[in-house]
């Protein structure tokens, strides 16, 4: 049975794909775990009832997270129920792809709204409320760094996360709040295989030294580590967990 350790975590998107393995790995770990979702009520709560069989301790909120107010009332809800957010962790995302001389004014436009603006919305009321011994994990990509055609629009937009990452950690200084970003290579989700060809996927999977795609496990597995007590001296920092990808 888990053991509750008294913080709570908000994981946003977490009906599925790494947002779910980062809540049930959150869980194992002693976390009562808020599983925001945007629209897939069903499998959020599915989530939280697998969690629950385990032992832990869960609950389902739902939020766009580009929506300002949305998320502030996310966090009231928190307050309320939990005493605050004690971990951040910002996964909720889009991926939408074309090229830039492609890409229309929609497109850019909801890539911005969700993986960066949702982002600042959640850095920001996390900012205004989180006490001390805090932490915060945005969830960036390594085509930050791949920078392959037809991501223009969604790697800016993780761009602009990971530069949020380092200035919002040194904005704390003093409040024992520590904020680090984590980036995953190509990762087998959803999000990810959708649309793909088979050829593509394996060729993918073999760029990496590892020769393997990441699972939403290995991402848990280095959130896990962020949010904990062996995470403590890490702050400001972009980790690339992309099994030697870039």
């Amino acid at each position: 049975m888990t053991q509750n350790n008294g913080r709570t975590a908000l994981v946003t998107g977490a009906s599925g794909g790494i947002g779910e393995a980062v809540a049930l790995r959150l869980a194992a770990d002693g976390l009562v775990v808020i599983v925001n979702y945007a629209g897939r009520a069903a499998a959020a709560e599915d989530v939280v009832a697998r969690i629950e069989a385990a032992g832990g301790r869960a609950v389902s909120h739902q939020a766009d997270i580009a929506d300002p107010a949305a998320v502030a009332a996310m966090f009231d809800a928190a307050q309320a129920a939990f005493g605050g957010v004690d971990v951040l962790i910002n996964n909720a995302g889009v991926m939408d792809l074309a090229t830039i001389a492609d890409a229309d004014d929609a497109l850019f436009d909801r890539m911005v709204a969700v993986n960066l603006k949702g982002t600042f919305n959640t850095l920001r009321e996390a900012a205004r409320r989180m006490g001390a011994g805090g932490r915060i994990v945005n969830v960036s990509s390594s085509v930050v760094g791949l920078l392959q055609p037809t991501y223009g629009p969604y790697a800016a937009a993780k761009a602009g996360v990971e530069a949020l990452t380092m200035v919002l950690a040194r904005e704390l200084r003093g409040r024992d709040i520590a904020v680090n970003a984590v980036a995953p290579g190509p990762t087998a989700t959803p999000l990810f295989l959708d649309g793909k060809p088979a050829e593509l996927v394996e060729r993918l999977a073999k760029a990496a030294p590892l020769e393997r795609l990441g699972t939403p496990q290995d991402i848990a597995a280095v959130v896990s580590f962020l949010a904990g007590p062996d995470g403590a001296w890490i702050n400001g920092q972009t980790l690339r967990a992309n099994g030697g990808i870039i």
